[in-house]
């Protein structure tokens, strides 16, 4: 209870003790810390664009939204769907990209999150053998 208490009253202090601090983390995605995180942002239909720019204005979301540090992979508009954009991180700050996502984008876009990875070296792994494959044959 006194967490859900400290919750409400100091969001400030969650936040700071739900990201480690720099100096226990790197702060740069690598190899071996790395995930990749694919964000549908799906608009709020029911309302103009203009309303929705000016409600993204007043909470700050190209200010806080991807966190400074957050590497971005593509951003897309999906025609029928919204924005799809792809963000390659630490773990440790998935976190973090949730609650820019809350702070910042509610209101105005429905959110998914999936968890992704880079399937492209895999494939071309695969094509290259299949090649070889059809070449010794």
């Amino acid at each position: 209870m006194c967490a859900l208490l400290a919750a409400i009253l100091l969001p400030g202090a969650v936040t700071a003790q739900a990201t480690p601090a720099a100096s226990t983390k790197d702060k740069a995605a690598t190899p071996d810390n790395a995930v990749m995180l694919t964000v549908f942002l799906k608009h709020d239909q029911s309302r103009p664009l203009s309303a929705l720019k000016t409600q993204l204005a007043q909470q700050a979301f190209h200010k806080v939204f991807p966190p400074d540090g957050v590497e971005v992979v593509s951003w897309n508009i999906t025609m029928g769907i919204g924005q799809v954009i792809v963000l390659r991180l630490p773990a440790w700050r998935l976190a973090e990209v949730n609650l820019a996502i809350e702070n910042s984008a509610w209101g105005v876009y429905t959110t998914e999150f999936f968890p992704t990875y880079d399937f492209m070296p895999i494939a071309q792994n695969e094509q290259t053998k299949a090649r070889q494959a059809d070449a010794a044959q």
